[in-house]
């Protein structure tokens, strides 16, 4: 059975975003705890956790990043998964799924804290779930997405990995530029390929088991 996504506009209380950013949105739509809820372009957006195999893809990209933490003592980020990015200069919530934070930042001095900002992160990684992959991806029709989003927010540096059948493969995204809300093509691979980040994070991330998701699901 393939999965659903909904994106609305109901009538709320208040903005999709300010609900959101109180951790009152999926209490306000009625919606069980194993949906996740994002505001993207100031929609609310509702998608079922991700299957297995996204978790396997993530884990993949939290072992390299392990290894090159293990290879240089000085390594100096944290890497997070399952996090709230709150990006209130353009009023979105984003639950990406996974991103590097500075080493200097106590994420336990302020525990109390909801959500990580985007001058916190220094990369954030989105691995695409059918269908809402359109929202990980470049706006195509002007409607902004997560892509556009981060750049605007100036997050540095965006990784995709993207399983559509019809463009498997991964991209680095970096040099936002806020203004525009667009980023620079820094890298692209192949499934398969060894992916490469440059500086400043000297990571390989092996992606021979990785996998499109089956075309029946399109």
């Amino acid at each position: 059975m393939s999965s659903v996504a909904a994106t609305g506009q109901w009538v709320l209380p208040e903005s999709p975003y300010a609900l959101w950013v109180r951790g009152k949105l999926d209490q306000h739509l009625g919606l069980p705890e194993r949906l996740r809820v994002e505001v993207i372009g100031g929609e609310f957006v509702v998608a079922p956790y991700p299957p297995v195999v996204h978790a396997a893809i993530l884990s993949g990209l939290h072992e390299g990043l392990f290894r090159a933490e293990f290879r240089d003592g000085g390594f100096p980020w944290q890497v997070l998964q399952h996090v709230g990015v709150d990006l209130a200069e353009v009023g979105d919530g984003y639950c990406p799924d996974l991103v590097l934070v500075r080493a200097e930042v106590d994420l336990l001095e302020n525990a109390e804290d909801r959500y990580l900002r985007p001058d916190e992160i220094s990369l954030v990684a989105e691995v695409t779930a059918y269908p809402g992959a359109h929202h990980d991806r470049r706006p195509v029709s002007g409607k902004p997405t997560k892509w556009s989003g981060y750049a605007r927010s100036g997050v540095p540096y965006y990784l995709l990995v993207d399983r559509d059948p019809r463009q498997p493969g991964v991209t680095l995204f970096g040099e936002p530029n806020k203004a525009e809300a667009a980023y620079r093509t820094l890298g692209e691979w192949k499934f398969g390929e060894a992916v490469r980040l440059p500086g400043p994070f000297e990571v390989e991330i092996d992606t021979g088991a990785w996998k499109p998701w089956k075309p029946w699901s399109t």
